[in-house]
């Protein structure tokens, strides 16, 4: 574990009765990092996050945020991150500078700064000319920008984000991205984030991948990616129970079903596709190549896909939210 993280998490686990939620992952994250958390529903990710929040107590292990034991000095904590829930928790009947106002209120930010670093966050987020807007008047994707920069707003050390742009469209995404992107150098923020969108997780400069409470995989997303190796392969057959053995014969590895096709990691796409329809005696309906996707990875770890409805925020996080929001700092 290095002495330089700023998560740092060692063999931390959380059961609730006899399910255990968490099994005893060690995770660290470096600072300035905008670090990814992949994983269906029931993974893990949303306990692991409670955690480090302070919301939840963990059964056992360690985990520390900017330096500080999530448990020994939870206040502490809490002064030092921002969060970002994948539910609105914004006032819509304020404007936002209003919100800004109120939040700044709660966290304590100094009188005589607080005006200058709401200007500063809404610069931020390109909303100044909107500030004095009320929020119900906002688009989706300008509510987002709002929350991100409630979020900034105590300049805090870590920003926790849920599903950032779950429910917007692709345009409003990239957007988003754009100002995501630039936190860690502009604001000198660590960014740990949830997110289902595989795409979305490009972004990330490491991504820890986890599934029934256990880190499956930690790295880039090239790093990841080369854990596949070679093509993946897409088939569709006439008959794919019949045509699994011939195709394990001939691409050497056992072909993973998903959604009623068969996928197949092979060295080279293009010289395997012609001896399958050459060799295989079941009917092949369609069939396609490409480099290994993130996707690709979490499939080859898990034998499953994320799915995005899999990728949704689960009740503990919603219950995360409505906690956070009701305890501030105390």
């Amino acid at each position: 574990m290095s002495d330089q993280s700023v998560i740092s998490v060692h063999n931390l686990a959380k059961s609730f009765g006899p399910v255990e939620a968490v099994r005893g992952i060690d995770l660290d994250v470096q600072p300035g990092e905008i670090f990814g958390f992949l994983g269906p529903n029931g993974a893990g990710k949303s306990t692991t996050i409670n955690i480090l929040c302070t919301l939840m107590r963990a059964t056992s292990g360690t985990a520390s945020v900017a330096g500080i034991d999530v448990d020994h000095d939870p206040a502490a904590v809490r002064s030092r991150i921002g969060l970002v829930f994948q539910d609105p928790s914004l006032d819509q009947q304020l404007t936002a500078r209003e919100n800004l106002e109120f939040h700044a209120f709660v966290y304590d930010v100094p009188a005589n700064v607080r005006k200058q670093r709401i200007a500063e966050v809404l610069e931020m987020v390109d909303l100044t000319d909107r500030a004095d807007s009320v929020v119900m008047t906002y688009s989706g994707g300008m509510r987002r920008r709002l929350e991100i920069a409630r979020g900034m707003l105590h300049t805090p050390d870590v920003l926790f984000l849920d599903e950032p742009t779950i429910g917007l469209d692709p345009q409003t995404r990239r957007h988003i991205w754009g100002y995501l992107g630039e936190l860690p150098k502009r604001a000198g923020v660590t960014i740990f984030m949830t997110t289902h969108y595989m795409d979305e997780a490009e972004y990330c400069g490491r991504i820890a991948i986890i599934d029934h409470g256990e880190i499956q995989a930690v790295g880039t997303p090239d790093e990841l990616k080369k854990m596949v190796g070679g093509d993946v392969v897409s088939i569709t057959t006439s008959d794919n129970l019949a045509a699994l053995p011939e195709i394990e014969a001939i691409a050497g590895a056992k072909p993973i079903v998903d959604n009623g096709t068969l996928r197949v990691e092979v060295p080279d796409g293009a010289a395997f596709v012609p001896r399958l329809v050459r060799e295989t005696s079941v009917e092949v309906t369609s069939v396609a190549f490409r480099r290994p996707s993130l996707d690709d990875v979490f499939l080859k770890l898990t034998g499953r896909a994320i799915r995005e409805e899999e990728g949704s925020s689960t009740d503990m996080m919603r219950m995360m939210g409505r906690a956070w929001m009701g305890r501030g700092r105390r």
